[in-house]
C-alpha cells in the first residue's frame, strides 16, 4: 500500500526521495575536519518532478542523504487528488523570480557559489542551489512552494563554518516535530554569512503534510515485519544485577500500590486494571516494592526471563518516517558508580530508585521501509545515531547496550561519563556485551499506536500518570564526605563543588513516571 512505495502524498503535493548526487563542489574549510564537506545536486528526479534544492554532507561519511523531488496534484470534481496537468492563478509550485548570491569563495578545490531562490510573493524557497561558476543559475533549476504547503524550519547540525564563522552551513529540520505535527524535512541545507540563532526562522521553508490520512505509515501487519527484521539485541552488562522484568511479572510479584494518607499499600492487578487511570502526576499515588525482605530482593532484582519490549508506534516528520519507540520495565534503578578522576567509588544509595522506565526509538523511512536512525536515551538527554555508524547482529538488528544499574541505553561498550568530562567528575555509565540479553525482535508488545485509530488495545497499567516509585529524600553528605576523605589535598573538593558536579537526581529516590508522561 502507501508504505514503502517510494512516493508519499502530502495533499496538493507528491514528493519522491532523491539519493543519486552529481558532486559539484568540495571545501576543507570546516574547522577540525580535514576531510571537509561536499555539495550535490541531486540527479535521476522521475519526470513531472522538480528539484527543491541541494544537498551537502561531510566527507567523512558514507554518501547516504536524501532531498525530496515534488510535483503538484490537483483536486478533481470529486474530491480526489490526481496528477496536476493544467496551469492555475497560484499552483503549489513556481519557479523563483530569480537568486541572490549569498556567498563565494575558492578554497583551492575551484570556487564555490551559493544562491538563494527569490520566490514569487506567497511562495517559499525550499533550499540553497551551489554551482562552480559565478553564472546565476537557471530558473527551471528549482521550484519554490506555495506558503500555505510549507511549514517553519531551523537549523540543527553544522556542517561548515569557516575561520572566523563569517561562513556556516546547517542541516534544517521543521521547528515543530512532535507526533501529530506535518512539518516534512526536505533534507536540504542553509547557509548564510550573518549569527543565527537555533530557533530563529530562516529564509528556505520545509513542507506540510496535509493528507491526514497519513498513507504511508505502515498498517499493523507491516509493523510486526517491521520489528522482526529491525528489533534491536539489547544488551545488559555482564555485572548487572537489576534486570528488567515484564510489567506484568512486576505486578505479580508483590508490587503495590500507596495512596497519600494511607499507611498500607495494596495489591496490584495482573493487568493493572486496579491503578488509577488518566489524570496527572500529582502525588497521590505511587507504586512500591513488597514490604517482605526476600520478595522486595526478588523483585528488586527483576527476572529477565518474563522482561519484553512494550512498543508505541507514532509517525515522525509529517507521516514520512515512523518511530517505532521501544520501552524497557527494570523494577530497580541501582546505586551510581562515581568517578572521580582515576578513582572509581561504588556508592550505596546514591542514585537508585525503585521503577526504571528507559527506551530507544527506531526510525524507519517511509519511502523504503529503510532503518534511518536510531535514538538512544540516555539520563538528562539521549543521541540519535545513523544507521551507518550502528553495530548490527543477525542481519539487520542493531544492537543496544544498557548500562550497568541505569540502563541507559548506548550505541557502542565502553565507560559513558554523565557529569564534567572536563574534570573527570561524573557517574559512570558502563556498558558492555555479555550473555544478558533482550531480541526485542520476538519479545514484544505494540501497546499503543493511535494513527491506526483504535487497533491497538492499551494496557491499563499504560494510563497509569503517577510514580512508579515513592519518592525519598536522604542525606547524601555522608557518603560525599567519604569521597572527599579520600582524594588527595591538592585535588579536594568541597562538599558543595561536590554537589554541584553532580546531576541533582542523586540526593534522593524518585520514581519515573510511565511512557505516556514522557517528553519524549
Amino acid at each position: 500500500q502507501g508504505f514503502g512505495t517510494g512516493k508519499i502524498n502530502l495533499g496538493e503535493l507528491e514528493v519522491v526521495k532523491i539519493t543519486e548526487f552529481e558532486r559539484v563542489w568540495s571545501c576543507s574549510l570546516l574547522r577540525g575536519k580535514a576531510e571537509g564537506v561536499t555539495f550535490y545536486k541531486p540527479v535521476g528526479i522521475p519526470d513531472g518532478f522538480f528539484c527543491l534544492g541541494y544537498y551537502c554532507q561531510p566527507n567523512d561519511q558514507p554518501l547516504r542523504g536524501y532531498v525530496l523531488a515534488a510535483r503538484e496534484r490537483v483536486a478533481s470534481s470529486t474530491g480526489v487528488y490526481c496528477d496536476y496537468d493544467s496551469d492555475t492563478d497560484f499552483p503549489a509550485l513556481r519557479k523563483p523570480v530569480n537568486y541572490s548570491l549569498i556567498w563565494s569563495t575558492d578554497c583551492g578545490s575551484g570556487c564555490g557559489f551559493f544562491w538563494l531562490p527569490n520566490p514569487p510573493l506567497g511562495y517559499k524557497a525550499m533550499g540553497i542551489l551551489v554551482t562552480d561558476t559565478l553564472d546565476e543559475p537557471d530558473v527551471e533549476e528549482v521550484r519554490c512552494v506555495r506558503e500555505d504547503l510549507t511549514e517553519t524550519c531551523e537549523i540543527m547540525d553544522t556542517i561548515l563554518a569557516t575561520d572566523a564563522n563569517t561562513f556556516q552551513v546547517w542541516t534544517t529540520r521543521p521547528c515543530k516535530r512532535g507526533m501529530f505535527c506535518k512539518g516534512v524535512s526536505v533534507g536540504t541545507f542553509f547557509c548564510c554569512t550573518y549569527f543565527i540563532s537555533e530557533n530563529q526562522e530562516l529564509e528556505i521553508a520545509c513542507l506540510k503534510n496535509l493528507d491526514l490520512s497519513l498513507h504511508a505509515m505502515p498498517n499493523l501487519d507491516q509493523i510486526h515485519a517491521l520489528i522482526k527484521h529491525y528489533g534491536a539485541m539489547v544488551f545488559f552488562h555482564p555485572k548487572e544485577d537489576c534486570m528488567p522484568s515484564s510489567v506484568q511479572w512486576f505486578f505479580k510479584n508483590g508490587a503495590l500500590l500507596y495512596k497519600d494518607g494511607k499507611v498500607n499499600g495494596e495489591p496490584i492487578d495482573y493487568l493493572g486494571s486496579n491503578l488509577p487511570s488518566g489524570g496527572t502526576n500529582d502525588g497521590a499515588f505511587w507504586i512500591d516494592l513488597p514490604r517482605d525482605d526476600n520478595a522486595r530482593k526478588n523483585v528488586r532484582n527483576g527476572n529477565l526471563e518474563s522482561a519484553e519490549l512494550y512498543v508505541h508506534v507514532k509517525p515522525a516528520l509529517g507521516g514520512t518516517f515512523t518511530d517505532i519507540v521501544m520501552w524497557i520495565f527494570c523494577p530497580f534503578n541501582g546505586p551510581a558508580n562515581l568517578k572521580i578522576g582515576l578513582m572509581n567509588i561504588q556508592m550505596n544509595k546514591i542514585g537508585q530508585h525503585v521503577g526504571d522506565w528507559e527506551h530507544f526509538t527506531l526510525r524507519i523511512s517511509n519511502f523504503t521501509g529503510e532503518l534511518w536512525q536510531v535514538y538512544f536515551s540516555q539520563h538528562s538527554g539521549g543521541e540519535w545515531v545513523d544507521a551507518f555508524n550502528l553495530e548490527f547482529i543477525e542481519g539487520n538488528k542493531p544492537i543496544v547496550y544498557s548500562s550497568k544499574h541505569g540502563h541507559a541505553s548506548f550505541p557502542h561498550p565502553g565507560i559513558y561519563l554523565q557529569g564534567s568530562d572536563k574534570l573527570g567528575i561524573g557517574i559512570r555509565n558502563d556498558a558492555a556485551r555479555s550473555n544478558y540479553f533482550v531480541d526485542s525482535s520476538t519479545r514484544y508488545q505494540i501497546v499503543a499506536a493511535e494513527y491506526l485509530g483504535g487497533v491497538v488495545t492499551e494496557p491499563c497499567w499504560l494510563q497509569y500518570m503517577r510514580e512508579w516509585g515513592p519518592t525519598i529524600v536522604y542525606d547524601s553528605r555522608s557518603e560525599l564526605d567519604k569521597i572527599i576523605s579520600l582524594l588527595p589535598l591538592f585535588v579536594r573538593f568541597s562538599v558543595e563543588n561536590i554537589f554541584d558536579l553532580f546531576p541533582t537526581e542523586l540526593y534522593g529516590e524518585e520514581g519515573p513516571t510511565g511512557p505516556k508522561e514522557k517528553d519524549n
